[in-house]
Protein backbone atom coordinates (compact mmCIF):
# COMPACT_ATOMS: atom_id res chain seq x y z
CA UNK A 1 0.00 0.00 0.00
CA UNK A 2 2.78 2.43 0.94
CA UNK A 3 4.81 1.47 -2.16
CA UNK A 4 1.91 2.31 -4.51
CA UNK A 5 1.41 5.74 -2.97
CA UNK A 6 5.09 6.61 -3.35
CA UNK A 7 4.98 5.57 -7.03
CA UNK A 8 2.02 7.83 -7.77
CA UNK A 9 3.67 10.83 -6.03
CA UNK A 10 6.86 10.26 -8.05
CA UNK A 11 4.95 10.27 -11.35
CA UNK A 12 3.16 13.53 -10.45
CA UNK A 13 6.47 15.22 -9.57
CA UNK A 14 8.07 14.11 -12.89
CA UNK A 15 5.17 15.47 -14.97
CA UNK A 16 5.39 18.82 -13.14
CA UNK A 17 9.10 19.19 -13.85
CA UNK A 18 8.54 18.42 -17.55
CA UNK A 19 5.79 21.13 -17.82
CA UNK A 20 8.00 23.79 -16.18
CA UNK A 21 10.83 23.05 -18.64
CA UNK A 22 8.55 23.47 -21.68
CA UNK A 23 7.20 26.84 -20.49
CA UNK A 24 10.75 28.16 -19.87
CA UNK A 25 11.84 27.21 -23.42
CA UNK A 26 8.78 28.93 -24.95
CA UNK A 27 9.47 32.15 -22.99
CA UNK A 28 13.07 32.26 -24.21
CA UNK A 29 11.98 31.80 -27.83
CA UNK A 30 9.39 34.55 -27.40
CA UNK A 31 11.96 37.02 -25.96
CA UNK A 32 14.40 36.38 -28.80
CA UNK A 33 11.78 37.15 -31.51
CA UNK A 34 10.08 40.12 -29.78
CA UNK A 35 10.14 43.50 -31.62
CA UNK A 36 11.25 42.16 -35.05
CA UNK A 37 8.79 43.22 -37.79
CA UNK A 38 9.52 42.37 -41.42
CA UNK A 39 7.66 44.58 -43.90
CA UNK A 40 5.72 42.84 -46.67
CA UNK A 41 6.64 45.35 -49.44
CA UNK A 42 9.84 47.39 -49.28
CA UNK A 43 11.67 49.44 -51.95
CA UNK A 44 15.20 48.77 -50.70
CA UNK A 45 16.84 46.99 -47.76
CA UNK A 46 20.17 47.88 -46.17
CA UNK A 47 21.91 46.25 -43.20
CA UNK A 48 24.07 48.12 -40.70
CA UNK A 49 26.13 46.99 -37.76
CA UNK A 50 25.21 48.46 -34.37
CA UNK A 51 27.18 48.31 -31.12
CA UNK A 52 23.96 47.64 -29.21
CA UNK A 53 22.31 45.24 -31.69
CA UNK A 54 23.86 42.09 -33.09
CA UNK A 55 21.15 41.26 -35.68
CA UNK A 56 20.40 43.00 -39.04
CA UNK A 57 18.55 46.34 -39.02
CA UNK A 58 15.88 46.89 -41.73
CA UNK A 59 15.87 50.38 -43.38
CA UNK A 60 13.28 51.54 -45.96
CA UNK A 61 14.58 53.83 -48.76
CA UNK A 62 12.56 55.64 -51.50
CA UNK A 63 13.05 54.70 -55.14
CA UNK A 64 14.22 57.55 -57.42
CA UNK A 65 11.87 58.54 -60.25
CA UNK A 66 12.81 59.96 -63.65
CA UNK A 67 9.27 60.97 -64.64
CA UNK A 68 10.06 64.72 -64.38
CA UNK A 69 12.70 64.62 -67.11
CA UNK A 70 11.83 65.98 -70.57
CA UNK A 71 11.56 63.42 -73.31
CA UNK A 72 11.48 63.86 -77.07
CA UNK A 73 12.99 66.58 -79.28
CA UNK A 74 12.75 70.21 -78.06
CA UNK A 75 13.57 73.10 -80.39
CA UNK A 76 13.28 76.90 -80.52
CA UNK A 77 12.36 78.84 -83.67
CA UNK A 78 12.52 82.59 -84.31
CA UNK A 79 10.60 84.77 -86.75
CA UNK A 80 11.45 88.43 -87.51
CA UNK A 81 9.58 90.97 -89.63
CA UNK A 82 11.02 94.39 -90.56
CA UNK A 83 8.41 97.13 -90.17
CA UNK A 84 8.36 100.87 -90.85
CA UNK A 85 6.66 102.59 -87.87
CA UNK A 86 3.46 104.47 -88.61
CA UNK A 87 2.95 106.20 -85.22
CA UNK A 88 5.19 108.63 -83.31
CA UNK A 89 4.91 109.14 -79.55
CA UNK A 90 6.05 112.58 -78.36
CA UNK A 91 6.88 113.16 -74.67
CA UNK A 92 6.42 116.90 -74.19
CA UNK A 93 5.12 119.54 -71.83
CA UNK A 94 6.01 122.68 -69.88
CA UNK A 95 7.97 123.62 -66.78
CA UNK A 96 7.62 126.93 -64.90
CA UNK A 97 9.39 128.44 -61.89
CA UNK A 98 8.18 131.34 -59.73
CA UNK A 99 8.41 132.74 -56.22
CA UNK A 100 5.04 131.26 -55.23
CA UNK A 101 3.13 128.12 -56.09
CA UNK A 102 0.20 130.13 -57.47
CA UNK A 103 2.40 132.12 -59.82
CA UNK A 104 4.24 129.00 -61.06
CA UNK A 105 0.95 127.20 -61.68
CA UNK A 106 -0.45 130.17 -63.57
CA UNK A 107 2.59 130.39 -65.86
CA UNK A 108 2.58 126.64 -66.51
CA UNK A 109 -1.15 126.60 -67.25
CA UNK A 110 -0.88 129.44 -69.77
CA UNK A 111 2.01 127.75 -71.58
CA UNK A 112 0.28 124.36 -71.58
CA UNK A 113 -2.89 125.87 -73.05
CA UNK A 114 -0.84 127.09 -76.01
CA UNK A 115 0.79 123.67 -76.42
CA UNK A 116 -2.56 121.87 -76.41
CA UNK A 117 -3.90 124.32 -78.96
CA UNK A 118 -1.13 123.66 -81.50
CA UNK A 119 -1.42 119.91 -80.98
CA UNK A 120 -5.09 120.07 -81.93
CA UNK A 121 -4.34 122.37 -84.87
CA UNK A 122 -1.91 119.74 -86.22
CA UNK A 123 -4.45 116.94 -86.12
CA UNK A 124 -3.68 115.36 -82.73
CA UNK A 125 -6.98 114.17 -81.21
CA UNK A 126 -7.75 114.69 -77.51
CA UNK A 127 -7.93 110.90 -76.99
CA UNK A 128 -4.30 110.69 -78.18
CA UNK A 129 -3.02 113.10 -75.51
CA UNK A 130 -2.41 111.63 -72.05
CA UNK A 131 -0.94 113.31 -68.97
CA UNK A 132 2.11 111.39 -67.73
CA UNK A 133 3.50 113.64 -65.00
CA UNK A 134 2.35 116.66 -63.01
CA UNK A 135 4.37 117.89 -60.06
CA UNK A 136 4.96 120.90 -57.79
CA UNK A 137 8.34 121.00 -56.08
CA UNK A 138 10.06 123.65 -53.96
CA UNK A 139 13.26 125.10 -55.34
CA UNK A 140 15.89 125.25 -52.58
CA UNK A 141 19.28 126.88 -52.20
CA UNK A 142 22.10 126.22 -49.76
CA UNK A 143 23.49 129.24 -47.88
CA UNK A 144 27.13 128.73 -46.90
CA UNK A 145 27.27 131.66 -44.47
CA UNK A 146 24.48 130.30 -42.29
CA UNK A 147 24.85 126.59 -43.14
CA UNK A 148 21.20 126.24 -43.98
CA UNK A 149 18.94 125.47 -46.92
CA UNK A 150 16.20 127.92 -47.85
CA UNK A 151 13.28 127.82 -50.29
CA UNK A 152 13.61 130.38 -53.04
CA UNK A 153 10.63 129.40 -55.22
CA UNK A 154 8.53 126.62 -56.69
CA UNK A 155 8.67 124.55 -59.88
CA UNK A 156 5.57 123.24 -61.67
CA UNK A 157 6.00 120.51 -64.32
CA UNK A 158 3.25 119.22 -66.64
CA UNK A 159 4.24 116.47 -69.11
CA UNK A 160 2.04 114.60 -71.60
CA UNK A 161 2.35 111.92 -74.25
CA UNK A 162 1.01 112.90 -77.68
CA UNK A 163 0.39 110.20 -80.30
CA UNK A 164 1.13 111.51 -83.79
CA UNK A 165 -0.70 109.25 -86.23
CA UNK A 166 0.55 111.15 -89.28
CA UNK A 167 4.19 110.35 -88.67
CA UNK A 168 5.38 112.76 -91.39
CA UNK A 169 4.10 115.65 -89.25
CA UNK A 170 6.18 114.76 -86.18
CA UNK A 171 8.83 117.40 -86.91
CA UNK A 172 6.22 120.06 -87.60
CA UNK A 173 4.45 119.28 -84.30
CA UNK A 174 7.72 119.58 -82.37
CA UNK A 175 8.42 122.98 -83.89
CA UNK A 176 4.89 124.19 -83.11
CA UNK A 177 5.10 123.01 -79.49
CA UNK A 178 8.45 124.74 -78.98
CA UNK A 179 7.05 128.00 -80.37
CA UNK A 180 3.81 127.85 -78.36
CA UNK A 181 5.50 126.97 -75.06
CA UNK A 182 8.42 129.34 -75.48
CA UNK A 183 11.09 129.08 -72.78
CA UNK A 184 8.75 126.91 -70.71
CA UNK A 185 8.42 124.20 -73.39
CA UNK A 186 10.02 120.83 -72.74
CA UNK A 187 10.50 118.04 -75.32
CA UNK A 188 11.67 114.99 -73.38
CA UNK A 189 11.85 112.53 -76.26
CA UNK A 190 10.21 110.65 -79.10
CA UNK A 191 9.60 106.98 -79.85
CA UNK A 192 8.00 105.05 -82.70
CA UNK A 193 5.64 102.11 -82.91
CA UNK A 194 3.10 100.36 -85.11
CA UNK A 195 -0.56 101.17 -84.55
CA UNK A 196 -1.83 97.69 -85.47
CA UNK A 197 0.94 95.06 -85.24
CA UNK A 198 -1.24 91.91 -85.35
CA UNK A 199 -0.68 91.17 -89.04
CA UNK A 200 3.09 91.42 -88.52
CA UNK A 201 2.89 89.12 -85.50
CA UNK A 202 1.04 86.53 -87.59
CA UNK A 203 3.81 86.64 -90.18
CA UNK A 204 6.56 86.39 -87.55
CA UNK A 205 4.73 83.51 -85.84
CA UNK A 206 4.55 81.53 -89.08
CA UNK A 207 8.25 82.05 -89.73
CA UNK A 208 9.10 81.00 -86.16
CA UNK A 209 7.11 77.77 -86.42
CA UNK A 210 8.67 76.88 -89.78
CA UNK A 211 12.11 77.59 -88.31
CA UNK A 212 11.42 75.31 -85.33
CA UNK A 213 10.07 72.52 -87.56
CA UNK A 214 13.15 72.64 -89.78
CA UNK A 215 15.46 72.40 -86.76
CA UNK A 216 13.50 69.46 -85.32
CA UNK A 217 13.61 67.55 -88.61
CA UNK A 218 17.35 68.12 -88.93
CA UNK A 219 17.96 66.88 -85.38
CA UNK A 220 15.79 63.80 -85.95
CA UNK A 221 17.64 63.00 -89.18
CA UNK A 222 21.05 63.22 -87.53
CA UNK A 223 19.90 61.18 -84.51
CA UNK A 224 18.16 58.63 -86.79
CA UNK A 225 14.80 58.91 -85.01
CA UNK A 226 11.25 59.59 -86.24
CA UNK A 227 9.40 62.67 -85.01
CA UNK A 228 5.92 62.28 -83.56
CA UNK A 229 3.27 64.94 -82.93
CA UNK A 230 4.07 68.17 -81.06
CA UNK A 231 3.46 67.71 -77.33
CA UNK A 232 4.28 71.28 -76.23
CA UNK A 233 4.17 74.74 -77.89
CA UNK A 234 4.86 78.18 -76.36
CA UNK A 235 5.73 81.61 -77.73
CA UNK A 236 7.18 84.95 -76.60
CA UNK A 237 7.45 88.24 -78.48
CA UNK A 238 8.87 91.76 -78.30
CA UNK A 239 10.04 94.77 -80.27
CA UNK A 240 13.67 95.23 -81.25
CA UNK A 241 15.27 98.69 -81.49
CA UNK A 242 15.23 100.30 -84.94
CA UNK A 243 18.57 99.57 -86.64
CA UNK A 244 18.19 101.62 -89.85
CA UNK A 245 17.01 105.24 -89.40
CA UNK A 246 15.56 107.14 -92.37
CA UNK A 247 14.55 110.75 -92.81
CA UNK A 248 10.89 111.42 -92.24
CA UNK A 249 9.42 114.87 -91.64
CA UNK A 250 9.57 118.49 -92.70
CA UNK A 251 10.88 121.07 -90.25
CA UNK A 252 12.79 119.41 -87.41
CA UNK A 253 14.42 116.26 -88.89
CA UNK A 254 12.76 113.11 -87.52
CA UNK A 255 13.89 109.59 -88.47
CA UNK A 256 11.36 106.85 -87.68
CA UNK A 257 13.65 104.24 -89.23
CA UNK A 258 12.81 100.54 -89.30
CA UNK A 259 11.94 98.29 -86.41
CA UNK A 260 11.71 94.54 -86.07
CA UNK A 261 8.79 92.60 -84.66
CA UNK A 262 10.30 89.42 -83.26
CA UNK A 263 8.55 86.28 -82.03
CA UNK A 264 10.05 83.10 -80.58
CA UNK A 265 8.37 79.68 -80.48
CA UNK A 266 9.42 76.63 -78.48
CA UNK A 267 8.10 73.23 -79.61
CA UNK A 268 8.53 69.80 -78.05
CA UNK A 269 8.07 66.75 -80.31
CA UNK A 270 7.45 63.17 -79.26
CA UNK A 271 9.69 60.44 -80.69
CA UNK A 272 7.94 57.53 -82.37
Amino acid sequence: MKKGLLLVLGLVLLVGLLLVGCESEEDENSEEGEGLTVPQDISAVATTESSQQTGPQVILAPVASNSSQQTGVWVTGTGKVAVVPDVALLYLGVEAEAATVAEAQSDAAAAMTGVMSVLGANGVAEKDIQTQWYSIYPVRKWIDDTNEQITIGFRVTNMVTAKIRDINKAGTVIDAVAEAGGDLARIEGISFTVDDPEAYYDQAREEAILDAMAKAEKIASIANVTLGKPIYISESSGYLPPPYPVRGAEGTPISPGEMEISLTVQIGYAIQ
